[in-house]
């Protein structure tokens, strides 16, 4: 998808149309692998093995997670600062695109 690097929009603190730059927002802080309760630092500590019920480590499904449908894309949110006060409240709902290109201009 095609996304101009600036754009007019309106700007809530300006109170008018302004020229706004177009930034794509990245996914945010994700948990690390070996923070408590996670399987990774479980099975580090042997968890999972024995005999009786291993409860979370037990049996699992009969499909594996690889098998399973997933979205072949990821959403993506972009974020729009104005020009003029630094503003960027302005946050559109995210697009599930394959790919973000942005351009200086796009002419119609």
């Amino acid at each position: 998808m095609k996304v101009p690097k600036t754009m007019k929009r309106y700007c809530p603190k300006c109170k008018k149309h302004t020229s706004h730059k177009v930034i794509m927002v990245s996914s945010g802080h994700q948990r690390g692998a070996l923070k408590r309760g996670s399987l990774i630092r479980a099975k580090l500590r042997g968890l999972g093995k024995g005999h009786g019920n291993l409860g979370k480590w037990g049996s699992k499904p009969a499909a594996s997670k690889f098998k399973r449908k997933t979205k072949g894309t990821k959403k993506t949110n972009i974020m729009y600062t104005c020009t003029i006060c630094n503003k960027s409240k302005n946050q559109k709902q995210g697009i599930r695109v394959g790919k973000i290109v942005f351009k200086e201009e796009i002419k119609k």
